[in-house]
């Protein structure tokens, strides 16, 4: 276009380098998302504990298969990890931790924090179990 004046293009994706901190914007919204369609195992799961000893039997049954398994564990990985994200954001509502060096600390210990307290909650589900 003749004579359009020269402005400054929006930034895009290549000139941002991705940091810990957006990835884990991402990761809490997909935890979200995880949740809001897990919920329906859990829903599922408390029916039939209601309902009757058979079709409680008939979903522990499928939850307790590998893939069961795998799906519980994940929903209760991002179970965690939403709850901490949750944390480290009611922590930056009272305008604490904006500093370079805060913001890292809390995205490192929701990671660590979420791997560590879904592996203690499972070594629990199974000592429990027997």
């Amino acid at each position: 276009m003749a004579g359009a004046a020269e402005r400054p293009l929006s930034p895009h994706l290549q000139i941002y380098r991705p940091m810990l901190t957006m990835m884990m914007s991402i990761v809490h919204r997909i935890t979200g998302v995880a949740l809001y369609l897990g919920t329906p195992l859990l829903v599922a799961w408390l029916l039939a504990a209601a309902s009757s000893e058979r079709a409680f039997t008939f979903v522990n049954g499928i939850y307790g298969s590998w893939i069961g398994l795998l799906l519980l564990v994940g929903y209760s990985w991002a179970l965690i990890h939403h709850a901490l994200g949750g944390i480290r954001h009611f922590v930056w509502d009272t305008g604490a931790g904006f500093g370079p060096g805060p913001r890292e600390l809390f995205a490192k210990l929701t990671i660590g924090g979420s791997i560590a307290l879904t592996a203690v909650l499972w070594i629990v589900i199974w000592l429990v179990k027997g």
